[in-house]
């Protein structure tokens, strides 16, 4: 998959929220957010609708995620969109690599559901973990960071 060019589409009709509303609320939180000039839905996933909003700001356009819990009745333990936030965000106050995390935002009236921003990082995305396609040396090299990310997560001290 390219780097560059996230797989997205039009947002889905059973996702579709306030953007006006969201750009408003963004931009007074988010330093430098600007206008918003596009949200588009990431294709795949399974859990939390997730959305590539674009924002033209004053240094040029930015590059930002959103995550919202899906829409209907939900069990209250499931689609903790807030949860993810928080621990994103700790993971990232001491130094594990993660996505910028941007906002939380708590309050259903804004787009209907609580929802956070964060940095859009591009990278790849592997759905096949035998990475199928790779050269075994590239493979090694993945799964070798990967480890060491595992390792590095379990020094965390998450009572901290």
């Amino acid at each position: 998959m390219d780097t560059d060019t996230p797989a997205v589409r039009d947002v889905a009709a059973s996702h579709r929220f306030d953007e006006d509303g969201l750009a408003r609320y963004l931009a007074s939180r988010i330093d430098g957010f600007g206008r918003l000039a596009s949200v588009q839905q990431f294709q795949g996933g399974a859990s939390n609708p997730t959305f590539l909003l674009v924002a033209e700001g004053a240094d040029g356009p930015r590059r930002f995620v959103l995550r919202k819990k899906p829409p209907g009745q939900l069990l209250a333990s499931a689609h903790q969109v807030e949860r993810e936030y928080r621990i994103a965000a700790a993971l990232q106050a001491v130094g594990f690599p993660t996505a910028p995390m941007r906002h939380l935002c708590e309050d259903a009236a804004i787009i209907g559901t609580a929802f956070y921003v964060m940095d859009y990082l591009p990278g790849r995305i592997f759905r096949d973990a035998t990475l199928a396609g790779l050269q075994p040396a590239e493979r090694t090299a993945i799964y070798d960071e990967l480890n060491a990310r595992l390792a590095q997560l379990h020094q965390i001290d998450w009572r901290a």
